[in-house]
């Protein structure tokens, strides 16, 4: 398993990661939500995804790309717009 330097794959990485996150931690991401503290509640968890991310794509990629913050926007956010919330 080499560093991936396709942005398209590096994107599908991100995506899983987060998936992973939004998957395993069901009740904070709801919790986050409705209390507007998200990020807060799920530190740790975006940390470690963020520092497995980094691990597996180029630096090249990593750091002139925002993919791993689109997939927490796309798959951990807009997902569960349905909740109610203090952000929207």
């Amino acid at each position: 398993m080499g560093v991936v330097t396709d942005v398209d794959v590096a994107r599908r990485i991100a995506r899983a990661v987060v998936s992973d996150i939004a998957l395993y931690n069901v009740k904070k991401v709801e919790e986050g939500i409705r209390n507007d503290n998200l990020f807060d509640l799920l530190k740790d968890e975006i940390e470690e995804g963020r520092s497995y991310y980094l691990s597996r794509v180029a630096p090249e990629v990593s750091g002139s790309t925002n993919l791993y913050n689109q997939a927490l926007v796309d798959v951990l956010v807009k997902p569960t717009g349905r909740i109610p919330s203090k952000a929207w």
